[in-house]
């Protein structure tokens, strides 16, 4: 089994798999940012930076495009709502995401026990 080398856990090795792990995770819902905020695709519900808490992220680098890089947010609203939002990562990056992360607050970044280990 081929792992990240970030990371121990085989999900970490692309995008679209932690994307399908987050979703296993109950993160379903499909995130946007806009000038007006956050808007969850499915409800059309707006949310702003005070209203959300950023519980993990990774970031992604291509082989050798850095049009490849990318970061996946993984967020949870308030009233319970649970998603991902997914941006560019670099120069390449949405500046409403950009706006929108800035302004929250509550940003938190999990580390895995084998990332623990390697912090000494």
């Amino acid at each position: 089994m081929i792992t990240n080398e970030n990371s121990t856990m085989p999900y970490m090795k692309s995008l679209s798999s932690c994307l399908n792990k987050m979703t296993q995770d109950g993160y379903s819902a499909d995130f946007k940012a806009t000038e007006e905020g956050l808007y969850d695709l499915g409800t059309h519900k707006i949310y702003y930076p005070s209203d959300v808490r950023i519980v993990n992220f990774f970031r992604f680098e291509g082989p050798s495009n850095p049009e490849d890089n990318a970061i996946l947010y993984v967020i949870e609203a308030g009233d319970g709502v649970k998603g991902t939002l997914v941006d560019a990562y670099g120069v390449y990056s949405d500046p409403y995401v950009d706006r929108f992360i800035r302004n929250v607050d509550d940003i938190h970044k999990k580390v895995s026990t084998e990332e623990k280990g390697l912090t000494h």
